[in-house]
């Protein structure tokens, strides 16, 4: 008789079970590292056809540095004042004497340069294949980068239109409008999450009428003329290739973008003339950090006095209580 615990057998069924439960393992882990490689690839797709589909800027070239420029005359009531230049050619009529903390050019070499590279600039900015329509009227819409197309006259009746750059500082907004663009009295344009003046051109095919109190953004480059009605003020460009520019007490902040002194466009923006109000930003901040620092100073000397005052008096507390004769007092009247 044999002894002892008989020797435990795997049943044929079992051993096949177990070998298709390993390979249906290693499937699944070659298809998982199939999936993440093609889910990683699709990502590198995305990226480089995102990357590859943004809106390259339009190179204003030798027009970047100028705050006005006409082709026939410009005319101007009141205080007006553009922090760039101011270039007129072919015509050589200024009038109105606005003040130009750039330089003025009439008629000149410099001027017809820089119409020359408006010329360029303006049928760039025509050629560019849309990414959808501006509509009619631009009151309440939000536009996020890209290049949007007005079959005819585009209209800001009334509010504000915003432009999302998405955080992206780089982002390029291009309107192509085949006629008039007009604005409504005390209307504007607001750029929000990275989006800058300097990257936003409005492509006119014909005039361009900004309304009373308009707050407006950008680079109008007009076929015709430009009209800035009363108190219009302009962080940008108003450029008419043909036409006449008429102001009447405005204020134009000519914008750069940092990564090009040409006017190429892209990265963050440098406000030729806003350093005054840089200016005074900073020195706010300046302000502002010595008044933080001064309270840090006396902070730690205000905490440290009541500190060291608390200690001294737990300590004499202490003292008084060692000192108090309770004890030997009973213990005189017990032996006593």
């Amino acid at each position: 008789m044999t002894s002892g615990v008989p020797p435990k057998c795997e049943s044929p069924i079992g051993d096949s079970l177990a070998v298709i439960r390993r390979s249906l393992v290693g499937a699944g882990t070659k298809m998982s590292r199939a999936a993440l490689l093609v889910v990683g690839l699709l990502c590198s797709l995305l990226f480089a056809s995102s990357a590859l589909g943004a809106t390259a800027t339009v190179g204003l070239g030798s027009a970047a540095s100028f705050s006005v420029m006409a082709g026939s005359t410009i005319t101007n009531t009141g205080p007006t004042t553009m922090f760039g230049d101011l270039g007129l050619s072919p015509g050589s009529s200024v009038t109105g004497a606005p003040q130009v903390l750039g330089q003025t050019h009439v008629d000149d070499a410099v001027a017809i340069g820089a119409k020359n590279a408006l010329s360029t600039a303006y049928n760039d900015a025509a050629s560019r294949p849309g990414n959808g329509s501006a509509g009619t009227d631009l009151a309440g819409q939000v536009f996020l980068p890209g290049v949007r197309t007005a079959s005819s006259s585009l209209l800001l009746s009334s509010g504000s239109v915003t432009l999302d750059a998405q955080g992206d500082p780089n982002a390029v907004f291009i309107f192509q409008i085949a006629s008039t663009l007009i604005t409504g009295s005390n209307t504007s344009v607001s750029l929000i999450n990275g989006a800058q003046a300097c990257n936003v051109f409005w492509q006119v095919g014909s005039s361009a009428t900004l309304g009373t109190g308009t707050r407006f953004a950008g680079t109008i480059m007009a076929l015709a003329s430009i009209t800035a009605n009363t108190a219009a003020t302009f962080h940008g460009r108003l450029l008419a290739r043909a036409g006449a520019v008429t102001l009447d007490t405005n204020t134009i902040t000519t914008s750069n973008c940092a990564s090009s002194a040409s006017g190429g466009g892209g990265g963050s923006e440098t406000p030729s003339g806003g350093n005054t109000g840089g200016g005074s930003a900073g020195s706010g901040g300046s302000t502002g950090s010595t008044t933080t620092t001064t309270k840090s100073t006396s902070g730690p000397k205000a905490v440290g006095k009541p500190g060291k005052v608390g200690k001294t008096r737990r300590k004499a507390v202490k003292r008084h209580s060692a000192a108090r004769p309770a004890l030997p007092h009973k213990r005189g009247a017990f032996t006593g």
